[in-house]
């Protein structure tokens, strides 16, 4: 047999010589080692983005007038300000202790590397630069120990967190510490990295934290304001923060925007848009306000809007020639797209192929191997730049102009003013007055002045340096990302791509003799990469706009970073993404695919369910509880043949018939309440017509039995079984998956929490005696709900009953079991639901459906589950 499970369907259905794919098995519960296979990880959450309406929300929401919402709207533009401000301050931070950093390690390397030159000891320096390298790499990965969260970009955990995914630890405090510190030290490390993505996860942090005026890893912190303590406001909160980061990164606030927009929130509307825009601005200009007068000395002058500057694209002053662009270059624009797209996808498998190394071989080991692989990754990329600028590069006039503009660029890169310290940052290695080595002065700088040179430096770079330094640049920081420490990618692909296309510049100059402007196909270049590497289409095009602060590059940047997607697109996906698969992260994608709407809800909703009644005993929660790990239970009544006769034996099963019978709502009882109602009016018409109706439905007691016959009459079959009866091996399958009333849903947290403060009430007592929690009792735990396992059973007396139905949510969404999957699709996502029952046309509860459900991996083998059976 191919498979030799215990369970009859894996004997019926699995015969000899036949296979099953990876996603069938998962299906199935079973598990299969497959090197090349990666299926999404049932251990991760959904976030509660739908409002529990339970009763005591309703009594919060009752006490809440106009004067009152109208606070708590202006609480929330606060906090969106506050958000704005911490991440601009922030990222002032790493930027001054990066710019410290780098220069101290550039001035003392520098130095040596001119000494030695002339007395030969340049294995000397080489080990001053070893010694400054690993020992911030160290120190950062030091702290990814601390917090293995803080390690990467952080853009995956964050992209998946604003789809609807629980990542644990991913906006921790201690979260954001490491993650802060340590990207300061890594990019002084000399790694080929970025802080941009680490500041987006930072920013996202920060919007997570703030507005909860509570810290879990301070106990001490905590105000009483729990507003804004559910999954909803987080998330929104999240995404005003990871839009912040965007915007200080790159002083782009509508690029955050859209950032947040499109890589995350699958919820979103005019509200949120507005204030995650008002957040990027507060973002943008803190931190442009406090650079421009910190680099320059002119406070108020908003020179520097973001931490990564582009400079201005200009042509030569009396130069009418010159063109930034023309038509004829968009041909090669899109041509650089195509190239763009294969590097970016060539890129994206080598990565991922290091990344499953990654997982097999280093993540298994002790902790310190992730230390000792981040610091041969510094030793070889110290070795490659250190031998790369003494041997491989070009002497290259310097001219006065190009001398002139990087003066200034420099200078607000290092703070520096004389043209002394601007020679240090010009590498002259081996080579003689009024030249430059090219190869230094890319690898001997910080990566964003080697991208202010490769844009807007009038001297040029040979193709043989370009190429070196692109073929080095791309196989270091492939390995390099996805090591153990705070990295980001923005700053390298956009290096990578600005040597290429700088490379493709000079060959057209030379070559073909033409008249074109070297910096914008550097820029071209550049975003021709970074969109084959990152697959961002919308959002990436206005960061790049407003990072130029040049409008008319937007058609050309559009169409390279559209061909670039679709090209990279036929092979993989974005580096992101594929981040995102390897984690085995549940990610939502837009939209399904057209042949998915074959199928219908009934297909892929899991019909065996553990339920809860709206009264159970203690017991039977605890047993539950202790025995499943799902995070919400449907409330249920079933629906028996002689109910009277059951009401009067058992109180359990009585209070659980009267709710039953409460809660059907019939179009005649639903009338006779309206005419309850308006017999209060004045009006004798009124009077007359409720007279006229009630006279009409008098019969109220045969109407109700005449409805309970039509819900029963499919059920006389079935056993009529306590309440607390647990499920039996011996039942039948109809004994099993009996029929079931909904009533509503009720969360795991929120029956630990009944439990742990004794709401419950004795078998001799009314439900009315049990005690009531407030809503600020209900959230007081958010987000680390207790668990089921911290309960002392010695406290409660299992044979009390507990009343669920004041705290579930009783009008949660529901789909038909004939719903097609694009629809239940759209539901889920657009609503960022957790939990979607499938309910029947009489109101009975049929399956669940959870974010697993609808996976693509999923979909994709119930789907050919359903040709096999067609």
């Amino acid at each position: 047999m191919a498979c030799c499970g215990n369970s009859f369907c894996c004997q019926c259905c699995c015969r000899e010589g036949e296979t099953r794919t990876p996603e069938e098995l998962a299906i199935l519960g079973e598990i299969r080692d497959e090197e090349d296979e990666i299926l999404p990880r049932k251990d991760y959450e959904s976030l509660d983005y739908d409002r529990c309406i339970n009763e005591p929300y309703v009594e919060v929401l009752e006490v809440i007038d106009n004067k009152k919402a109208k606070k708590y709207e202006a609480v929330r533009w606060i906090l969106v300000f506050a958000i704005g401000v911490t991440v601009g301050l922030m990222g002032l931070f790493v930027d001054f202790f990066v710019r410290l950093f780098t220069r101290l390690k550039f001035t003392l390397v520098g130095n040596s590397v001119e000494e030695c030159s002339e007395k030969g000891c340049l294995a000397l320096s080489l080990l001053e630069l070893l010694a400054f390298n690993m020992t911030f790499v160290f120190i950062a990965s030091v702290l990814v120990l601390i917090e293995p969260v803080a390690a990467g970009s952080g853009i995956p955990e964050i992209k998946s967190y604003l789809n609807g995914v629980k990542i644990p630890g991913i906006v921790r405090l201690r979260t954001f510490l490491c993650k802060a510190v340590g990207v300061l030290f890594t990019v002084a490390g000399g790694l080929f990295v970025g802080k941009e993505g680490p500041m987006i996860h930072s920013g996202a942090i920060v919007g997570a934290g703030l507005p909860q005026f509570q810290s879990i890893t301070f106990k001490k912190i905590r105000f009483d304001f729990p507003y804004f303590r559910c999954d909803r406001d987080k998330r929104d909160f999240v995404s005003a923060g990871a839009a912040a980061g965007v915007a200080a990164a790159f002083g782009a606030p509508i690029g955050g925007t859209l950032f947040s927009l499109e890589e995350g929130s699958s919820f979103w509307n005019q509200a949120l848009t507005w204030k995650v825009l008002f957040c990027s601005m507060s973002a943008t200009f803190t931190l442009n306000f406090f650079r421009s007068g910190i680099n320059f000395n002119k406070w108020g002058s908003f020179q520097v809007p973001g931490l990564l500057n582009f400079g201005e694209f200009k042509c030569p002053d009396g130069d009418k020639n010159c063109h930034l662009w023309t038509v004829v270059d968009l041909a090669f624009f899109v041509l650089m797209g195509v190239v763009g797209g294969l590097l970016g996808a060539l890129f994206n498998c080598i990565n991922k192929s290091l990344a499953k190394y990654r997982m097999r071989h280093i993540h298994p080991k002790a902790k310190f191997v992730r230390v000792l692989e981040s610091l041969l990754v510094t030793m070889v990329t110290t070795v490659v730049i250190f031998v790369a600028s003494m041997t491989l590069g070009e002497c290259r006039d310097l001219s006065s102009k190009t001398y002139t503009e990087i003066v200034v660029f420099l200078g607000g890169f290092f703070q520096m003013t004389n043209s002394e310290e601007v020679n240090s940052t010009i590498r002259q290695f081996f080579c003689p007055n009024k030249t430059y080595n090219d190869m230094a002065t890319l690898f001997f700088n910080p990566q964003e002045a080697a991208i202010y040179q490769l844009f807007h430096q009038d001297g040029t770079f040979s193709p043989v340096t370009l190429s070196v330094f692109f073929v080095l640049y791309f196989l270091l920081a492939c390995w390099t990302y996805g090591v153990s420490v705070p990295s980001g990618l923005f700053v390298p692909a956009l290096l990578c791509g600005a040597s290429f296309g700088r490379l493709v510049a000079n060959l057209l100059k030379i070559n073909l003799g033409m008249d074109i402007y070297s910096g914008t196909f550097a820029l071209i270049g550049a975003a021709s990469f970074l969109g084959g590497v990152v697959r961002m289409t919308i959002s990436l095009t206005v960061i790049l706009i407003e990072s130029t602060n040049e409008i008319t590059y937007g058609l050309p940047i559009m169409i390279t970073l559209m061909v670039a997607k679709w090209t990279g697109d036929f092979f993989n996906k974005g580096i992101y993404d594929i981040h995102i698969e390897l984690r085995g992260v549940p990610l939502l994608e837009w939209e399904t695919e057209v042949e998915m709407d074959k199928l219908t809800a009934s297909d892929i909703m899991e019909p065996n369910l553990t339920y809860v009644y709206p009264h159970t005993r203690v017991q039977s929660l605890v047993s539950i509880l202790r025995t499943t790990v799902y995070h919400a239970f449907p409330v249920v009544t079933e629906n028996r043949q002689n109910e009277r006769d059951f009401m009067k034996g058992n109180i359990l099963v009585s209070n659980n018939i009267r709710f039953k019978k409460s809660s059907v709502v019939t179009r005649a009882g639903e009338q006779r309440r309206r005419c309850q109602s308006m017999k209060s009016y004045p009006s004798s018409e009124l009077r007359n017509v409720c007279d006229d109706q009630a006279a009409v439905v008098e019969p109220a007691e045969e109407g109700e039995d005449m409805l309970q016959q039509m819900l029963e009459r499919r059920h006389a079959p079935y056993p009529n079984l306590c309440p607390d009866q647990s499920p039996s091996e011996e039942w039948t399958m109809e004994e099993r998956f009996r029929p079931l009333t909904f009533h509503g849903l009720i969360l795991r947290s929120q029956l630990v929490n009944l439990l742990i403060r004794g709401v419950c009430y004795a078998e001799n007592q009314s439900s009315a005696t049990q005690p009531r929690l407030s809503f600020a009792e209900m959230t007081e735990d958010y987000p680390r709900y207790p668990d089921i396992h911290d309960l002392d059973l010695a406290l409660l007396n299992p044979r009390m009953i507990v009343d669920v139905t004041p705290y579930m949510n009783p009008c949660p969404y529901t789909v038909s079991p004939n719903t097609h999957v694009s629809q239940v699709f759209n539901l889920f996502r657009t609503m960022g639901l957790r939990h979607l029952p499938v309910v029947n046309a009489v109101g009975e509860i049929v399956g669940i459906i959870t974010r697993h459900n609808l996976t693509h991996e999923f979909l994709l083998a119930k789907l050919r589950q359903h040709y096999i059976t067609v």
